[in-house]
């Protein structure tokens, strides 16, 4: 979900346990037996390509593999041959016998995590920048998931046996705050806040750039883009394309440069970085919007990139946010404070970049 909420919550009319995400319900062992898919179609992923879907439900294996998978008939659509790039529809079921994935997901691991507020129903967590949240390929360990499995005897299993607990998610670069639930019916409750945009989200970012107005909202969908598959788009008229809409307020400004406080009301993909870049003002060090993996101090001073590097992240942190408890309804704010790279490389901007009055 940055911005990458992707929640995993039930269809209407179904039993929640058969509709969301069975695909993962083989369990992360060393077992070679033949892993079952099966994936009801939610409202929110109409529009998607089948290769893409599959590939989000069942992160295991790489695309190109599941692409096979499709084209093969080993994956099918209401029990038929889809090609790869079929649009799904909601509530079609996505079915198959998979082979056992190449490697098995390691879960359980003893990572420290920075915990905000933890109850019998659910955590809030300050994620680093860097942690993969949920296992997939090229990911196996170190991730969140296995973090929370060592700690928690018990997590929602909503969405799946590499997915205990998640109920949204951020970029493995994205810092910040994370919710996870600790049963199904927490997760069930907190799914339906996501979808239904009563959550309230706050990031915190460093663009490159200027940005014309103070403040603004940016309504533009966003789809896959045209080349690239790793990326998301603005794109007006692609089918897969979904509304999006986020305002910011710029807090501070410098040359070239300016701190904005951002307010996504959806959670597309890549949102925040999307819509920035999109009005010219990418996220500072993102490698995909912005063509950069880090700022030298050579750089701000105008002159060639040197060996001293002031920031070396995805300047996109998660600050803040409320919901409200799925048990007893009271509302709760998790805040997580500014990273200390991301407070480092503003003062940096404060005395190599002040803005230059009128």
């Amino acid at each position: 979900m940055d911005d990458d909420d992707d929640i995993l919550l039930p269809v209407d009319n179904i039993e929640p346990s058969a509709a969301l995400n069975d695909a993962l319900n083989a369990s992360a062992s060393t077992s070679s037996e033949p892993v079952t898919l099966r994936h009801q179609v939610l409202p929110a992923e109409e529009g998607q390509r089948l290769d893409a879907l599959v590939a989000r439900v069942e992160s295991r294996y790489s695309r190109v593999r599941l692409r096979q998978m499709i084209t093969a008939g080993d994956i099918q659509v209401d029990g038929r041959r889809r090609k790869p790039a079929y649009t799904v529809k909601a509530g079609e079921i996505i079915s198959g016998a998979l082979q056992a994935p190449a490697r098995d997901v390691q879960l359980g691991e003893d990572i420290p995590l920075d915990i905000i507020y933890e109850d019998d129903d659910l955590v809030a967590i300050n994620k680093q920048h860097g942690m993969v949240v949920h296992p997939a390929k090229g990911h196996w360990n170190g991730t969140l998931t296995a973090a929370l499995t060592h700690r928690y005897a018990q997590l929602s299993q909503v969405g799946g046996a590499t997915r205990p607990g998640i109920v949204h998610r951020l970029d493995r670069d994205t810092s910040g705050v994370i919710v996870i639930a600790r049963n199904d019916a927490a997760h069930l409750h907190l799914a339906r806040q996501f979808e239904q945009r009563e959550v309230e989200k706050e990031y915190f970012a460093i663009c490159r750039g200027k940005l014309d107005r103070d403040r603004d909202r940016i309504e533009q969908p966003i789809g896959p883009h045209p080349y690239q598959r790793e990326k998301m788009a603005v794109r007006t008229e692609h089918p897969a394309s979904r509304t999006a809409s986020t305002f910011y307020e710029v807090q501070e400004r410098f040359v070239g440069y300016a701190a904005v406080k951002v307010l996504p009301k959806t959670g597309r993909t890549h949102q925040i970085r999307v819509h920035l870049a999109h009005v010219g003002c990418p996220v500072c060090c993102d490698p995909l919007y912005a063509g950069q993996r880090q700022v030298s101090l050579g750089e701000l001073r105008g002159g060639a990139p040197d060996e001293t590097i002031v920031l070396d992240r995805l300047a996109l942190h998660a600050r803040r946010l409320q919901l409200c408890h799925p048990r007893d309804g009271r509302t709760l704010t998790f805040e997580a404070p500014i990273a200390a790279e991301l407070n480092s490389f503003l003062e940096t901007l404060r005395r190599e970049r002040p803005r230059k009055l009128d």
